[in-house]
């Protein structure tokens, strides 16, 4: 397809706005619905749309493309995605929505490091600087609260949680590199998502929905369709711009966290919180962005 930077560049955005508006109407969400329910609900939303795509442009995955290996990778990667999207809702039951964001970039970093390990791929020097800008950005965002690290407590356990979503989705990420050999990326999703919601079927508790408030019952509407908004944008920005050009403006997500949660605080202060963070805080997260975008562009800036 022909290059269009500037579609590129706003289905780009979009996707960033979208991941990093998510967790703030998740948080309304999981506060009154099981997480098991909220998810199966997602993927299920997901799938149809997908299936619905898939078969009116007759790209339906086939049966002839699977052999052994290709069935295991599906449920490696179901597993991966469904452990990920378990453990970063109910994450959301003890942090804030900024907190948890700050960790999204480390799925990337380990699946550089997976690469090293496994694939036997150099690691660049703009990705030893960007993961050395990790830790310290990481290290600055939590500046004030290292003492809350040191015991078993609600915010420690929220942290663990989100640091454990962030490195099962390489389990995701590892079975999807696998299968792209085979098939496309959305026969991929289709079939991962479809995984995943059987993995949640049998604890989901459908009846929930029903006694939602109009307010949560929109944050829940718009948790559903983000997935679709959310990959079907990054998808049609990978499709009109350089995979390393959209990965730079992805990389903005904790920072759109951030900026939602300000303007949300001030418009319904009732139900959204204000991010309780100091000016070292802020750096540090601007450090971990930037950390992820030298990673991902930075053998360009090295090469010149």
């Amino acid at each position: 397809m022909k290059q269009q930077p500037l579609l590129g560049f706003l289905f780009a955005l979009t996707t960033a706005m979208a991941w990093g508006s998510l967790p703030l109407a998740l948080k309304q969400v999981v506060a009154v619905m099981k997480v098991e329910t909220i998810i199966w609900y997602r993927f299920m939303v997901a799938t149809v749309a997908l299936f619905l795509l898939l078969m009116v442009s007759k790209k339906l995955p086939k049966l002839a493309q699977f052999n052994r290996t290709y069935w295991w990778w599906t449920v490696f990667g179901v597993f991966g995605l469904a452990g990920n999207f378990f453990l970063f809702n109910t994450s959301l039951n003890y942090i804030e929505p900024a907190v948890t964001q700050i960790f999204i970039h480390l799925s990337s970093f380990a699946m550089l490091l997976l690469g090293v390990l496994v694939f036997k791929e150099r690691l660049g020097t703009h990705q030893k600087i960007g993961l050395v800008l990790l830790i310290i950005g990481l290290m600055l965002f939590f500046n004030d609260r290292f003492d809350l690290f040191l015991n078993l407590n609600i915010y420690s356990i929220g942290v663990m949680l989100s640091v454990l979503a962030a490195l099962v989705w390489v389990a995701y990420g590892l079975a999807q590199k696998m299968m792209l050999r085979q098939f496309t990326g959305q026969q991929i999703l289709l079939l991962i998502y479809f995984g995943c919601a059987i993995v949640f079927t049998p604890f989901a508790e459908f009846q929930q929905v029903t006694q939602l408030t109009p307010f949560v019952w929109g944050c829940f509407i718009y948790c559903c369709l983000n997935t679709l908004i959310g990959y079907g944008a990054y998808a049609e920005a990978l499709n009109r711009w350089d995979v390393s050009k959209v990965s730079v403006v992805v990389t903005l997500v904790p920072l759109f966290t951030i900026l939602f949660s300000h303007i949300l605080h001030h418009i319904a202060p009732h139900y959204f919180a204000n991010p309780e963070l100091n000016s070292l805080s802020y750096l540090g997260a601007f450090v971990v962005v930037l950390g992820s975008m030298l990673s991902a562009i930075g053998h360009k800036l090295f090469r010149q």
